[in-house]
């Protein structure tokens, strides 16, 4: 919740920092990766961090291309021109994406009362969201980017998910970033020599928290609660976030709250906590790390012995 709570200002402040042209989504999209990529390596090089082996550096990249590359650019270029109420729709639809994903890649199997609880869940957030953003007629030529955005995020949320179990959450996105970082630099360079940024404080303290707290810290907490899992439940946290943008939307910009959007946005909170209280059936562990070979002799020669002296396996 608390990731979700850093992510529920991503769509309106991406909606600000493009709006009237200011910035391009190019820029946007990639220039927000660079700085949380500086702030990535920094973090890297204090904490001395070792450098991921062989294998990972390729799901390293699966991440990247999800989260730090796919989702970013690809909600800023639909958010160019398509209200933010179509932002809501692309959070609405992610927790049951990253929920297959999590079936596919991770092999859990949550329970049919789970499906039912997550279905309802992102049918009632999708009206939520429509109702607040003038019906499902206003859909616009934008929606294939958000889908792909999804499909992007689904990814990179459950291969990150995975990869904190081994190198730690903020461990996972930090070399993301970094590993991105040549590609997003290139892009923003571009995007500098076709249409230098320009705009107000306000647009630019909103490109500053998409940098900071949407592409970095936010994914502390994120990837920190998918690694403890189950994914496919946790992931269904993210349903209250069209409720919480609705929320700051009327605490930052006075925006009205009406009854259908208090019954919406229970309705939404409702249907995440069914799915996050439903109970797995067989899911996949977590990882654990290996034994090493004189714990495992150990404990075949005298199981007793690590109950007698906790410290003895340590």
């Amino acid at each position: 919740m608390v990731g979700v709570v850093g992510f529920s200002l991503t769509v309106p402040l991406t909606r600000v920092a493009v709006a009237d042209g200011a910035m391009s989504p190019l820029f946007v999209g990639a220039a927000r990766a660079v700085i949380a990529g500086a702030l990535a390596a920094l973090a890297l090089t204090i904490t001395r961090q070792r450098l991921p082996r062989g294998v990972q550096w390729r799901r390293l990249a699966i991440v990247a291309g999800g989260v730090v590359v796919g989702f970013p650019l690809l909600t800023s270029f639909a958010l160019a021109t398509a209200p933010a109420s179509h932002g809501a729709v692309v959070i609405a639809l992610l927790p049951a994406a990253t929920a297959v994903m999590a079936v596919l890649r991770a092999g859990e199997r949550p329970r049919m009362s789970f499906w039912v609880a997550a279905a309802l869940g992102a049918i009632a957030a999708v009206v939520f969201a429509a109702i607040n953003g003038g019906g499902l007629g206003s859909l616009h030529r934008s929606d294939l980017l958000l889908l792909g955005a999804v499909g992007a995020a689904a990814i990179g949320y459950a291969e990150g998910g995975l990869m904190a179990r081994e190198l730690g959450a903020w461990q996972t996105v930090s070399w993301a970033l970094v590993l991105s970082c040549p590609l997003m630099i290139a892009l923003t360079g571009v995007s500098i020599a076709q249409d230098a940024p320009r705009g107000s404080g306000v647009q630019w303290a909103a490109f500053a928290y998409l940098s900071a707290v949407s592409m970095f810290l936010g994914f502390f907490a994120w990837y920190r609660g998918l690694a403890i899992g189950p994914m496919a439940r946790v992931s269904q946290t993210q349903l209250s976030q069209p409720v919480m943008s609705i929320c700051w939307a009327a605490l930052l910009l006075h925006e009205t709250i009406t009854w259908p959007t208090v019954l919406g946005g229970i309705a939404v909170i409702v249907s995440a906590l069914l799915a996050v209280r439903s109970r797995n059936n067989g899911s996949a562990p977590a990882a654990q790390p290996k034994r090493h070979a004189r714990e495992e002799l150990s404990i075949r020669v005298d199981p007793g012995v690590g109950a007698r002296d906790p410290q003895h396996l340590g």
